[in-house]
């Protein structure tokens, strides 16, 4: 969490969502920009960059490590790369804040230099698991400590010479194929990693995008070690996840019309929009388009009465970072919602299955947690009251949602970590009518 997290929102029922908005950049590609700019040759213009919390977490990192960045300024981002072997050991541990992100990546990326790393992060981040990645990594021979209970702070020792595998995946995670294909770039011969179910590709998109050759056969995905990258400018879409928000919050609200801008429409980040066209909701791409390789578009939402349904399981890694805003939406449709298959929801930033489910139920919605997602009876007034966000930012912008179908004002704990993702949420929603207002306590 951030070390203030005396911060909650209050949002008052009435409100609508019209107009236009840009919401941020995308957090996925901000992260990757940083860490292949800075390992590139030559300089590298990132615009579009996303200013939050975490993203700013792995730019620092690099600045720590001896790469010379100039930004953010206005999303405009310089970055001048070092090469593949240009990196310094830097002088104390990498704080990484709360970005799982950063911590995953970069573990793999830190496990093929020549010096030995330290990786922390605050209470929330210092909870996660990581012998999802540091257990592949000793098998590519790498050497990276962690607790006994297999948490931060990860101790990345340098100077091993990594060789490259086949490596199938119990669980889909981008963070776990990204982390194992940066180090795979240091490592004799090729890595491969093959996926149980498709995740999002930002990696693969943005290695291809600086000159490196990438291997995508069906589900496996590989690289050659002891290749280089050549700078490049990245133009950075509108964060789907962070439009995911006012996707459902226009689709539960009677008289709501708005448009999205510039939104990342890559299909292995657009469950989301698939999920709830599912459940009945107007959603429709205009203007769509290729911006460095990414696919874009402008995403026009109305409302419409949802229905519920049963989450096809082959969505959720798709939309694995939406389902908070998502269990609103089933809060709101008719019937009910069944979501099964997604355990990793259970250690993200807060356990979201169980958080979410709390929530729902202060708001007298029928939510009932599962092992592995949730049981949702949706069509009833959601009631006010007060919910904690446990300092999980994609909780908290979701319950500021519920509140357009609210029959009272919805405070919400712990928001903070907002800043994470989403710089000025308040201020975004705000301007296009949702009532809704940021207290320091």
């Amino acid at each position: 969490m951030s070390a203030n997290n005396n911060v909650n929102f209050s949002v008052a029922p009435g409100g609508t969502l019209q107009g236009s908005l840009r919401v941020p950049g995308d957090k996925s590609i901000s992260h990757r920009s940083i860490m292949l700019g800075s390992l590139a040759d030559g300089v590298t213009e990132v615009s579009g960059f996303l200013q939050g919390e975490d993203n700013l977490a792995t730019l620092n990192a690099f600045r720590a490590m001896g790469v010379s960045i100039d930004g953010p300024d206005d999303g405009k981002v310089i970055i001048q790369g070092v090469g593949m072997d240009g990196l310094k050991a830097p002088a104390a541990p990498l704080e990484l804040g709360n970005s799982g992100t950063s911590m995953r990546l970069l573990s793999g990326l830190l496990s093929a230099q020549a010096f030995d790393s330290v990786l922390t992060g605050d209470a929330s981040l210092s909870t996660r698991p990581m012998r999802r990645v540091t257990e592949p990594l000793m098998q590519m021979g790498a050497e990276v400590e962690t607790t006994v209970a297999g948490t931060p702070p990860l101790k990345c020792h340098g100077g091993r010479a990594l060789k490259g595998f086949d490596y199938a995946m119990p669980v889909a995670s981008a963070q776990v194929k990204s982390c194992l294909l940066l180090a795979g770039l240091y490592a004799i011969g090729k890595t491969c990693v093959i996926e149980p179910a498709p995740t999002r590709d930002h990696t693969e998109r943005m290695l291809q995008g600086f000159g490196y050759p990438v291997e995508v056969d069906g589900n496996r995905i590989c690289v050659e070690g002891g290749g280089s990258l050549t700078a490049t400018n990245i133009d950075i879409p509108a964060d789907i996840s962070s439009a995911a928000f006012f996707l459902v919050g226009a689709s539960i609200c009677p008289g709501a019309d708005l448009l999205l801008e510039h939104v990342g429409i890559n299909p292995t980040r657009d469950g989301v929009i698939s999920i709830l066209k599912l459940m009945g909701a107007d959603i429709q791409l205009l203007n769509s388009r290729q911006i460095g390789g990414e696919p874009v578009a402008d995403i026009r939402v109305r409302y419409a009465p949802l229905k519920g349904i049963i989450i096809p399981e082959a969505q959720v890694p798709l939309a694995i970072d939406e389902f908070p805003a998502l269990f609103i939406a089933a809060a709101c449709a008719e019937g009910e919602t069944t979501l099964s298959g997604a355990r990793e929801l259970r250690v993200k930033e807060s356990d979201r299955i169980q958080v979410m489910a709390d929530g729902l139920q202060t708001l007298g919605v029928n939510a009932l947690p599962t092992e592995e997602g949730m049981v949702i009876q949706g069509g009833k007034k959601i009631a006010g009251g007060r919910v904690r966000s446990h300092g999980d930012h994609r909780i908290a912008m979701s319950f500021a949602m519920a509140s357009l179908r609210a029959s009272a004002p919805i405070e919400i704990e712990g928001c903070a970590n907002v800043n994470t993702s989403f710089p000025d949420f308040v201020a975004l929603a705000a301007g296009v009518g949702l009532n809704i207002k940021q207290v320091s306590t």
